[in-house]
């Protein structure tokens, strides 16, 4: 078998990232469970700017509720506290002295209608993402047999291989959001 066209690795590269793209946006999504990615979008005004919460604290998850975060410079104490109770993440951080306590409350029946919502549209945006690389690859492919690069049959093989890694793409996305959505439906 040939090696793929480099359009075809191109949309694969493509493909891959928007399929990473997704899982980080999933891991930032709230369930029921604590985990230290749920803080990845909240930035703390610390010297005389904004910067993500990871650059000046250490966040671990000790308990499946709960969510400790320990800036590395006390005085940031007060800011990390306000940044994530000003982060519309609903969640209520407690000062402990130089820690600070983020407990997770459990999720209402509502609130996890709208995050599977919420989960469902990220899940499309990364399928439509998949779906462009596809279609630019395969205009690429296109292009080259009209102006006589590639054979018919050439066209076509690479054709199958460029919808083959389409659908094995998509269909990881899908597995992923299979999974969260079960994540965050279990109570």
């Amino acid at each position: 078998m040939a090696a793929p066209h480099p359009e075809v690795r191109k949309a694969r590269e493509q493909m891959e990232k928007a399929v990473e793209a997704v899982a980080r946006e999933f891991a930032s999504v709230r369930t029921g469970k604590a985990t230290p990615a749920l803080l990845d979008t909240v930035r703390v005004e610390a010297y005389g700017t904004h910067v993500p919460l990871n650059q000046v604290a250490t966040v671990t998850a000790p308990e499946p509720r709960l969510l400790v975060v320990q800036p590395w410079d006390k005085g940031l104490v007060g800011a990390v506290e306000r940044a994530i109770r000003s982060a519309d993440l609903g969640l209520n951080p407690a000062t402990d002295g130089a820690v600070i306590r983020v407990p997770i409350p459990p999720l209402t029946e509502e609130r996890r209608r709208e995050l599977v919502k919420l989960l469902h549209k990220m899940a499309e945006e990364g399928r439509v993402s998949v779906r462009h690389a596809r279609q630019v690859a395969k205009e690429a492919l296109e292009k080259a047999r009209r102006e006589g690069e590639l054979s018919e049959d050439d066209e076509r093989r690479h054709l199958k291989e460029l919808q083959k890694e389409t659908d094995e793409h998509i269909g990881r996305i899908d597995e992923m959001l299979k999974a969260k959505e079960k994540e965050v439906l279990e109570f």
